[in-house]
């Protein structure tokens, strides 16, 4: 029971340490202009992954039309 307490007490206070030095990065970011790069970055990703799934979702819809005939 200690040992869980203690874990979940770690677990927080990693996370608050965590949460205050990814506000600082991004608010360096921001003011330098480098968090829109991130943010086409992100997007182009985004978009590459929705483009595959969609392709791949046509390729196994034909396959299955193929394997009903």
């Amino acid at each position: 029971m200690l040992r869980s307490i203690l874990a979940t007490i770690l677990v927080l206070l990693l996370t608050v340490a965590t949460s205050q030095a990814q506000t600082e990065m991004a608010d360096t970011m921001r003011s330098n202009g480098k968090i829109y790069v991130v943010v086409v970055v992100l997007a182009t990703i985004f978009a590459g992954i929705f483009t595959y799934l969609v392709v791949l979702d046509r390729k196994i819809g034909r396959m299955e039309k193929e394997n009903r005939n």
